[in-house]
């Protein structure tokens, strides 16, 4: 099951009916100072992303994959977060060394302590992706950048900096998702909303609309002369609605809708919102036996 396809033309059929064409935007101070000011977003994701997958290839594993590594490279992290990744790929990289950097102090303080007293020389850098100044040309054999680059500010700034800082050789990974991934989630997320004739401005896509699997290999172009994409698919069961339900509430905001601070909705607007969904999620359990999250994600690898 290592290479399962979960696309179906039902699936395709749905995405096309249910996600919206607009995508969230939010700043990196926004995610600074709301989404990463703790490391609870991503404990709930990477907790939920292993524990109800059933690809027995996790994403992680992709990643050690695309890096093919020979334990001797030095490595950025871009966006490292709490370090969760680093921490895998870390016995990979006996030899060489690793460098994370983060805006937000909270989720770095947790990565650098997290690989705390490992013999891999690692280096912790508070700033953002698209100022490297501080890192020196040809400095790293792999560049990562995981499931963040929809929050740099200047794309085109980040993207020259990693070519400066890339050795002749060596590999960028961006990691991103399709704008349908998790689909199901965004289908019962939508339905809801559409009940309580929610405001408008709310039915839109997942924020790494704004580089997603489709449209990010045209400017990656612009500064590596190969860009090659590589999927990765996973399907999320579960089969009692309280875990999604933290995946849902927690690790995604209401798929967005609870990002910032919005004066129409208020809590009560909330409760009816995840009573709702927590219904959707329960009568497909007790119908199918379990209730489904989609994953269409992957790696462009440049070189």
């Amino acid at each position: 099951m290592t290479n399962s396809d979960f696309r179906t033309p039902a699936l395709d059929a749905l995405a096309q009916q249910v996600i919206p064409a607009e995508h969230f935007e939010f700043s990196a101070e926004t995610a600074k100072q709301r989404f990463f000011n703790d490391t609870r977003m991503l404990d709930v994701k990477q907790w939920v992303h292993n524990a109800f997958r059933t690809n027995p290839k996790s994403m992680v594993d992709h990643m050690l994959d695309n890096l093919a590594l020979t334990g001797r490279e030095d490595l950025l992290d871009l966006g490292c977060g709490n370090g969760f990744v680093l921490e895998y790929l870390r016995p990979h990289l006996c030899e060489g060394s690793i460098t994370g950097l983060d805006i937000a102090p909270a989720v770095l303080a947790a990565a650098q302590e997290r690989l705390h007293g490992t013999a891999t020389p690692c280096t912790w850098i508070e700033g953002s992706a698209d100022d490297l100044a501080q890192l020196s040309d040809d400095s790293f054999d792999r560049v990562m950048a995981n499931y963040m680059i929809h929050y740099v500010p200047d794309l085109e700034r980040c993207f020259a900096e990693v070519r400066r800082v890339l050795r002749d050789g060596g590999v960028f990974q961006l990691t991103t998702d399709r704008t349908d991934s998790m689909l199901e989630m965004y289908q019962v997320h939508f339905a809801a909303l559409d009940a309580m004739d929610a405001p408008k401005d709310l039915f839109k896509a997942t924020p790494k609309g704004r580089f997603s699997l489709a449209n990010g290999a045209p400017t990656l172009r612009k500064y590596f002369s190969v860009v090659e994409t590589v999927t990765w698919q996973d399907q999320l069961r579960f089969t009692d609605p309280d875990p999604f339900m933290r995946f849902y509430t927690v690790g995604h905001n209401h798929c967005c809708a609870s990002s910032e601070p919005d004066p129409r909705l208020d809590e009560k607007f909330f409760a009816e919102l995840r009573d709702r969904v927590r219904r959707q999620v329960q009568q497909e359990i007790d119908e199918r036996g379990y209730f489904a999250v989609t994953k269409f994600t992957g790696s462009f690898l440049c070189r």
